[in-house]
């Protein structure tokens, strides 16, 4: 059995794919209605619609009755709202659970990755936390499309338990040590694909799109190595592969909320269009960007987009800003 903590988009996913794996999975709601429809209908209409989910799920907005004896605890409430959410579930996890982090982003405050703040609010070692991410789109993953993953821990018997956990005919994780990396890959995407959407949204084709991917990755390959990362897992699932979909499907939050600003809506626009959701881009620039600064690291597409989502520069006069930037070598 597996506990899911958070029924979003990802979350349920992830609890779909636990299921057809062969797991009994408690998914806890933050909305008790919609862990009754969970339940009742088997759908989560509001964050998955049109999405059978298996009946070996099920749903509770008790976190306790989530987590009771669980030893396998995934977390996939959004990134700024994970230290809040953790604290008063800590006392309620199973000693020696591994606790796997859904979330990507860099904490507002204290810059810290989403395993950092996992052992500073409930204490564990960092051996017991791994991290999941990679080019996944949570829809497409629903829908059964085949889709790889990334599973980092420093804990190769962890690493591999959460990867069996997961494991289907239509979804393949990959086991890595290196969690710092794959959790930068992660967090910084999502910044370079509201940059993609932003450029796609003013109308702007494949060479910019191109060329923001790229140099968007030779940024998230600078801070990564600046922390520690190594450079081929920025090189792989966990970093182009990951940056490669969010930045060009219009099924990624970050994409299409870039879309809306490029084509001159304002933030609360856009956040309307999005149904209230505002893409955790917008947020992760500005702790993204503070994280750099402290390691003398230069960042110019994050900075851009940090201007247009917080310092009222038009999507126009930041492109301006990166063209107009000096010449030097790749």
């Amino acid at each position: 059995t597996a506990a899911v903590m958070g029924a979003g988009a990802w979350g349920t996913a992830l609890a779909k794919v636990l299921a057809d794996a062969g797991n009994d999975v408690r998914l806890w709601a933050r909305r008790a209605e919609v862990a009754e429809q969970i339940n009742t209908t088997r759908r989560n209409e509001e964050y998955l619609p049109g999405i059978e989910l298996p009946t070996r799920i099920l749903a509770t907005p008790d976190p306790a009755t989530a987590l009771a004896g669980v030893t396998t605890v995934l977390l996939a409430v959004p990134s700024q709202q994970l230290r809040a959410n953790l604290q008063p579930w800590t006392s309620l996890i199973v000693p020696g659970a591994t606790l796997v982090s859904l979330a990507k982003g860099i904490e507002l405050g204290t810059l810290m990755r989403m395993s950092q703040v996992i052992v500073d609010v409930t204490g564990v070692d960092h051996s017991q936390v791994a991290v999941v991410s990679g080019p996944n789109l949570a829809s497409e993953i629903a829908e059964g499309q085949p889709a790889a993953t990334v599973v980092a821990c420093t804990d190769s018997g962890r690493a591999v338990t959460v990867q069996r956990s997961l494991s289907t005919g239509y979804f393949r994780p990959y086991t890595n040590a290196d969690v710092v990396g794959t959790e930068i890959g992660g967090a910084c995407k999502n910044v370079i694909a509201l940059a993609c959407g932003m450029a796609n949204g003013v109308g702007l084709g494949e060479n910019t799109a191109a060329a923001i991917i790229t140099r968007g990755l030779a940024e998230i390959i600078r801070l990564g190595i600046a922390l520690g990362a190594h450079g081929a897992t920025l090189a792989g699932l966990a970093g182009v592969g990951d940056l490669v979909a969010t930045c060009s499907s219009p099924r990624s939050r970050n994409f299409a909320f870039g879309h809306r600003l490029g084509e001159g809506e304002t933030i609360e626009q856009a956040q309307t269009a999005a149904h209230g959701h505002v893409a955790e881009g917008v947020t992760s620039c500005r702790s993204v960007l503070a994280l750099a600064s402290s390691y003398d690291v230069e960042m110019p597409l994050t900075e851009a987009v940090h201007g247009v989502c917080h310092k009222g520069l038009s999507v126009d006069d930041a492109i301006a800003l990166l063209l107009g930037r000096s010449i030097k070598p790749e």
